[in-house]
């Protein structure tokens, strides 16, 4: 008997009846109802999200800053029942626990009384996180449970982005802000810093007017001295002293309006030390830019500055009053001396007295001439300083930069969401159901198979009785469920290509590698029913289950315990589920050829393996070939 022949028998047996026809049909649609039906299905259920029942709960009540009240939850809600993402309901606390418990609703997400108040506690002293309270009921649907998980943290991202934006944006003006006020700052310095330089120039002519002023002190005090000791000569002296004194007199006027406007001067900057030091506190503080420490270190290094400006000004005035003290005695003086020299007999008994007072206005003149050089040399350090001070509130504004208010918003919508990202992707399956038809396309290609051999005979009897050679023999045998596996999988592509219309880049290698699996897998179940019967029908339901858990078409199989993950590489639906992958998604035709030769092995092996089980057939008959199967 040639092949054919005992194929066309086996077909003959197969479609003797008309429920021998159906049984035949039925099973011959498995595959197609277990991958279609499935993938069908799970075609694109994210697609669906919006038809998924979630109760929304606002319980938020607001909340007030800057005198403004803002209510974060009602706005979150607004966004999400505009989004449609999933089909919201909003509903009191009370309807959504209710809804969840008669699987009303999937899940519910609540934003409490404190929402919007915990949200904006983070300007102040003590800041929480906000709650978004997600409550879910695994008897609804774990995966329910799941999608509720990934949907509050999308709200948690949005709220977020929503809050950092605010935020930046009136970090952005307060920067703004202090970047004017240091301006402003910088225009007072320079100011001072003029004041200050005019100062110094007073106080180092005041210096050499009271240098002057101690040296005509001594040369009075001297020629008092001498006065005394020849009051022979005292009308012609008291003449000249009426002279000299008279000069002395108008010099001492200069020097005293000269030294009255330079304590003028150093009062008026005294006078602006500590508003200008109150401004740049205020300033410093409301930009929130430095810390207390720093602000504190800044202000002491000002103080510092203000009590060196202090204290040369108390010396400054010190000096004028001596000065002013000096031009009033030089006028009497000068106006003594010309009565002098009118009643010289008169003024001779004073002349003593007059010697003595010209030795405390040389002391006089002296420490005025001690002041006046102290303030001289004081005051530019007060001009460095200032400088100092310019020169550093310059150097901050400058490093600020300059914005306009669009510049501030484009700004601030960048700091809260910094971050695009953008997807490579190598191949792409397009949907969920085109993810997992790799998988089920490989399953129902083995149920298929499976089923097959629950009424199509793995060998003819008859023909091992009449002795024929077992290479045909197993080759008739395993070409009758090869054929219908074959045509099963043309039936199957056509559901996953046309049907659902999933995309498949190699149409061709496609259904090639979909028959290759379907035959491979005919081989082998064909092996263990030769040698084992109805118990290797039952192992290759085990078979089946082991690959279900172990071929990596949901999880990647990198997830598996070690044990499985051995499995995986070793069964040949793995290598199904792979190069269906490769030639669907157009991906690697390389690692394609490989599972294809993988799963060639696999078909040689145990179509080997059967051949030799009908060798022992035609050769061998033992009494356990008498005894009833274990199963059926």
């Amino acid at each position: 008997m040639k092949v054919p022949a005992m194929i066309a028998a086996e077909f003959r047996r197969l479609t003797r009846t008309p429920m021998a026809r159906l049984a035949l049909f039925a099973l011959a649609i498995v595959p197609l109802l277990y991958g279609g039906l499935y993938l069908w299905a799970n075609q694109d259920p994210y697609a669906k999200l919006n038809e998924i029942p979630v109760a929304l709960v606002v319980n938020d009540t607001g909340a007030t800053s800057d005198g403004t009240t803002t209510n974060y939850g009602e706005e979150i809600a607004k966004q999400l029942l505009a989004d449609g993402t999933f089909q919201w309901h909003r509903v009191s606390a009370e309807e959504a626990a209710q809804g969840i418990d008669d699987q009303v609703y999937d899940f519910s997400v609540t934003l409490p009384a404190d929402f919007s108040e915990a949200i904006l506690s983070s300007s102040g002293t003590s800041p929480r996180q906000a709650d978004v309270i997600l409550t879910t009921n695994d008897a609804n649907s774990y995966l329910g449970t799941t999608i509720g998980e990934q949907a509050v943290k999308a709200i948690k991202a949005q709220i977020v982005a929503q809050v950092n934006e605010q935020a930046a944006g009136k970090f952005l003006v307060g920067l703004s802000t202090i970047r004017t006020s240091l301006v402003t700052a910088t225009d007072g310095a320079q100011e001072l810093l003029d004041g200050a330089s005019t100062a110094a120039s007073g106080a180092a002519q005041l210096a050499a007017g009271n240098a002057e002023l101690a040296s005509g002190s001594v040369a009075l005090r001297d020629g008092l001295n001498t006065l005394a000791s020849a009051t022979a000569d005292l009308p012609a002296q008291t003449a000249e002293l009426a002279d000299g004194a008279a000069q002395v007199a108008a010099g001492d006027e200069k020097l005293a309006t000269v030294g009255n406007e330079v304590g003028a001067v150093s009062t008026d900057v005294v006078n602006q030390l500590q508003p200008t030091r109150d401004a740049i506190q205020q300033q410093l503080e409301a930009s929130g830019v430095l810390t207390s420490a720093q602000i504190s270190d800044v202000l002491g290094r000002l103080d510092v500055l203000g009590n060196a400006v202090r204290d040369g000004n108390a010396r400054v005035q010190n000096a004028v009053s001596q000065i002013d003290a000096l031009a009033a005695g030089s006028s009497e003086v000068a106006n003594g001396a010309r009565l002098l020299a009118d009643a010289s007999p008169q003024l001779a008994d004073g002349i003593a007295t007059a010697a003595s007072g010209s030795s405390t206005l040389a002391d006089g003149a002296a420490q005025a001439s001690a002041g006046a050089a102290q303030l001289s040399s004081g005051l530019p350090e007060l001009v460095t300083g200032l400088t100092t001070l310019h020169s550093g509130l310059e150097s901050g504004f400058q490093s600020i930069p300059e914005t306009t208010e669009a510049q501030r918003e484009a700004q601030a919508k960048n700091i809260a969401n910094p971050v695009a990202v953008q997807t490579s992707a190598v191949t792409q399956a397009g949907t969920y159901g085109a993810g997992l038809a790799p998988f089920f396309v490989a399953l129902a290609a083995w149920i298929g198979i499976y089923a097959l051999f629950l009424i199509v005979k793995p060998v003819s009897r008859r023909a091992i009785t009449a002795l024929h050679s077992p290479l045909k023999i197993t080759l008739a045998g395993w070409l009758t469920p090869a054929m219908i596996g074959a045509l099963q999988m043309v039936g199957l592509y056509v559901i996953v290509a046309v049907v659902l219309g999933f995309k498949v880049e190699n149409p061709a290698g496609t259904y090639g590698l979909m028959a290759l699996s379907s035959i491979t897998f005919a081989a082998i179940i064909l092996a263990l029913n030769v040698w084992l019967g109805s118990v290797g029908q039952f192992i290759g339901l085990v078979m089946m289950v082991v690959q279900l858990v172990t071929a990596g078409g949901t999880f990647p199989w990198q997830t598996l315990p070690a044990p499985l993950a051995t499995v995986h590489h070793l069964l040949p639906m793995s290598y199904t589920v792979d190069g269906m992958r490769q030639l669907m998604y157009g991906g690697n035709l390389t690692d394609a050829m490989n599972d294809v030769v993988v799963l060639a092995i696999w078909l040689v092996c145990a179509f080997a393996i059967a051949a030799l089980g009908v060798v022992r057939m035609t050769h061998f008959r033992t009494l356990r070939d008498l005894e009833p199967s274990l199963i059926g």
